[in-house]
């Protein structure tokens, strides 16, 4: 990634962003401050359930809905399927409701119609919904490449009943998301780095501020935020890692832009026998990997690295179901050096040889402190 050619800074974020249980069924006071139609579009497997409840929200009101299910991959028919059911139904506002490429097809949609949208996401296990940004795929679900948006969404509405119920194991991959974006963050400040807004511009005092505040929160309520979750409880931990997950590291990474960790994480896709492992659970690593390119103090290492270990975040290859041979951790490091332009971010001259061996220091790091 070249450096910053303009001094000038700039920060993104959604118009408004609502957290709390129940707010799912208040959407209708929401979406009626748009007009009186919204086309919702959900994640398939929840349908049926979140249909119900607008049913009896949108209820006696003046507003009216439909709902669509969700096609399953984020590409452009889908995305035109979506711009049609809304120009159909005569539309106001769309909605998208699930998981992240949902999400981003209901972003993409409003994009090219020039509808507002109202984002909610269904569980906190990235930092995709506050963006202006979608990832698109083909219909058979090959990554093509980022758009970004003329804008970010007018809310971001998180019901913390729903997230709170959904899979720990989504909680816990949003916050090996989460995690990369202060060490992230430094690293394009320090290398001068444009952000994710507009055409990229400098980082803002403030969007580091929000990536510090993001970590701090992990270091501080994370273990016990997944407790509490393990148990059914949704606690004020859980509300603060949720906010950390969805906003703080959101609202961070797009002004602040991504670096190793997510480089790494592009180089982990080329094993297939990554592929079952969550976005956050391979970033996880690639903040350990960063960590140890960057030659980051032991006391933050260890911090990070029990923290990692703690909550059930990979520290290791062997935890990404990859066998750490040479040959897997060339294919790792040449994916992010050669085929990604991520790495680029981090302030000192990138080779090919410093990425490889960053990656096996830090499987054998990760190694190292679960034995210790």
């Amino acid at each position: 990634m070249a450096m910053s050619e303009t001094r000038t800074r700039a920060f993104a974020c959604p118009g408004k962003y609502i957290q709390g249980i129940g707010e799912f069924d208040l959407l209708e006071t929401y979406t009626s401050a748009f007009g009186p139609k919204a086309l919702f579009t959900i994640d398939g497997f929840l349908y049926d359930g979140l249909n119900a409840r607008l049913e009896k929200s949108y209820s006696g009101t003046s507003s009216s809905f439909e709902a669509i299910r969700f096609g399953g991959e984020c590409s452009y028919a889908e995305v035109d399927r979506i711009i049609a059911e809304a120009a159909r139904f005569g539309a106001d506002v769309l909605i998208g409701v699930g998981g992240g490429k949902t999400l981003d097809s209901v972003k993409a949609a409003a994009d090219k119609s020039g509808k507002p949208v109202i984002i909610v996401p269904t569980a906190a296990s990235c930092d995709a919904p506050c963006s202006a940004m979608s990832v698109m795929y083909t219909e058979t679900g090959e990554y093509i490449h980022n758009i970004r948006h003329k804008r970010n969404p007018e809310m971001v509405l998180v019901d913390t009943g729903i997230v709170a119920k959904a899979p720990t194991r989504l909680f816990v991959a949003g916050m090996g998301d989460a995690l990369a974006t202060i060490f992230e963050g430094y690293a394009n400040r320090s290398s001068y780095s444009p952000n994710y807004v507009g055409k990229g511009y400098r980082c803002t005092g403030a969007s580091v501020a929000l990536a510090e505040l993001c970590f701090s929160v992990l270091m501080e309520d994370g273990v016990e935020a997944l407790t509490a979750l393990k148990q059914g409880a949704c606690t004020e931990a859980v509300e603060n890692v949720i906010e950390a997950n969805i906003l703080l590291s959101g609202v961070g990474f797009e002004n602040t832009s991504c670096a190793a960790a997510h480089g790494i994480h592009a180089g982990l896709t080329q094993l297939p026998s990554t592929h079952k492992y969550l976005h956050g659970e391979k970033v996880a690593f690639g903040v350990i990997c960063q960590m140890v390119m960057e030659n980051t103090s032991k006391p933050l290492f260890e911090k990070v690295v029990r923290f990692c270990q703690a909550v059930g975040l990979p520290t290791t290859l062997a935890e990404l179901d990859v066998e750490p041979t040479a040959e897997n951790v060339m294919v790792i490091a040449d994916t992010v050096v050669n085929h990604n332009k991520l790495i680029y971010a981090e302030p000192f001259k990138i080779t090919l040889d410093l990425v490889y061996n960053s990656i096996m220091a830090a499987d054998a790091m990760g190694h190292f402190y679960k034995e210790n």
